[in-house]
């Protein structure tokens, strides 16, 4: 039996991949990616430059690990659509399993290829912890709010044991002139490689979890939102390409965390996740409109200069634009500073939800549609379960909390650094002679805010209620 074992940009580990597995133990393997040019070709990379980045670390580190067993990693020119019904014929293959994908478009692509193949493709599930569809409430709709369902997953559902990594692998089928591809790198793509990023990789996501679990995860229920502190997993990346599955962090975190706070709270992340793919499996048009209907025609407003501003870290409030530019250096920014910039460009600047969640699916490292967009439709207020659309994160007392001491805004500003902490979140307080001493010249160093919190929040709740005013919120129907 010759399987074709695809990996597909969210499974990209040797370590619990069912797949995998039990292809090897059933007969000859050739494990296979398929370099997309929507992905690959000349200029799509700039489009995701940290993932892209990511992405083939990743790769190379699946290549190792396949090497390191007797087998490698065979590189094919895509589209995977006309690729793999071609190869299939030439390699004598008698079948193609592969992990099955939430988003529409790998749903799509999978479909096609399904019918463009002379043999069987399967599909395992490993992206979630349960198979996306399989919670479900009473009358047998899908959830759409998290709460119940996290309580029928954990009364019903069953995340499974990992597979344990093979020992070793078949080698590639001889006579068919296969080896393992060299992985490309950034420079072959186009692209700078940035020294900031998380380095990508099962070994990497690993060194993660093993620091995670070992370190910061028993304070995580408490300290999980302090920017100033390294609290979190900073697994998401991870879980996005799959260099860990789910299944494993989840097993790994009952082993070392059990019940307490903080593992109860670490898992209610993981579910949160799950959420988000069982919502995108059941609602695929979510990634184009808001999931509630009373917000189809919002009317949003659009600023190039504030747009710019919140972009690039240029609003005047301290910790909105702290996070700007971790995303732009770092690709990554951790879940508090996503849902108060967020807050902040979709109410204080009163800009689509939709452009923000764009911006960040371009510079994050662990760029996921389903989680990016359940993120913004939350802050926004028209999501699955969204935070009251009246809510108003207000970005100098969300720095007094969870930044006391200014370590967060400090690092990414450092023309800010000499000011006192009293004044860290909000220097056009400061008077002129603590700004002096500080070495800061507002309007020249460090802009002015782009608007009052104050008539902001009240204009967005104006226009808020007015719009709302006599609609019947609908959840998504």
């Amino acid at each position: 039996m010759r399987t074709i074992v695809w990996f597909r940009g969210k499974d990209l580990r040797v370590g619990d991949h069912e797949p995998l597995a039990r292809a090897a133990a059933e007969g000859e393997v050739i494990p296979l990616f398929v370099l997309e040019p929507r992905f690959f070709g000349p200029g799509r990379a700039r489009r995701a430059p940290h993932r892209m980045q990511f992405l083939l670390e990743s790769l190379a580190g699946l290549q190792e690990g396949l090497s390191q067993r007797g087998s490698g990693l065979v590189l094919l020119e895509g589209p995977s659509t006309s690729a793999l019904p071609r190869v299939v014929a030439r390699w004598k293959v008698d079948r193609v399993w592969a992990h099955r994908g939430s988003e529409p478009g790998s749903r799509a692509r999978d479909d096609e290829v399904a019918r463009a193949l002379e043999v069987p493709l399967r599909l395992f599930e490993g992206e979630t912890l349960a198979p996306p569809g399989s919670i479900r409430t009473r009358a047998g709709r899908p959830f759409s709010v998290f709460t119940p369902f996290k309580r029928a997953f954990l009364k019903e559902a069953f995340a499974g044991w990992p597979h344990r990594a093979p020992e070793s692998l078949p080698p590639l089928p001889a006579g068919l002139g296969l080896k393992a591809g060299r992985v490309p790198d950034c420079s072959d793509i186009g692209l700078e490689r940035n020294i900031l990023l998380l380095p990508g990789g099962e070994h990497a996501g690993r060194s993660r979890l093993r620091k995670f679990l070992t370190g910061p995860a028993d304070l995580y229920e408490t300290l999980r939102h302090r920017l100033d502190r390294r609290a979190t997993s900073h697994l998401s990346a991870d879980l996005k390409f799959g260099t860990l599955s789910a299944r494993e962090v989840w097993q790994r975190s009952w082993e070392n965390l059990r019940d307490t706070p903080s593992g109860t709270a670490f898992r209610d992340q993981l579910l949160w996740r799950e959420f988000g793919y069982h919502t995108l499996w059941d609602r695929p048009d979510v990634l184009e409109r808001p999931f509630r209907n009373d917000f189809l025609v919002f009317p949003w407003e659009f600023d190039e200069k504030l747009w710019t501003a919140w972009t690039e870290g240029l609003t005047g409030f301290p910790l909105v634009d702290a996070s700007a530019l971790q995303l732009l250096r770092e690709g990554w920014v951790s879940n508090r500073a996503r849902m108060i910039s967020a807050s902040f460009l979709t109410k204080h600047l009163l800009i689509d939800y939709r452009l923000g969640e764009a911006h960040y699916m371009k510079y994050l490292v662990d760029g996921d549609p389903a989680q990016n967009n359940l993120g913004w439709q939350w802050s926004a207020g028209c999501g699955c379960d969204a935070q009251p659309w009246f809510r108003v994160f207000n970005p100098v007392l969300q720095g007094d909390r969870f930044d006391p001491s200014g370590g967060y805004v400090r690092r990414w500003l450092p023309r800010l650094d000499r000011l006192p902490n009293r004044y860290i979140h909000r220097p056009w307080e400061a008077p002129a002679r603590v700004l002096e001493e500080a070495g800061v010249r507002l309007g020249q160093d460090y802009p002015y805010p782009v608007v009052d919190h104050s008539r902001a929040r009240d204009r967005f709740l104006e226009v808020a209620r007015n719009h709302l005013r006599g609609r019947v919120e609908d959840a998504g129907g």
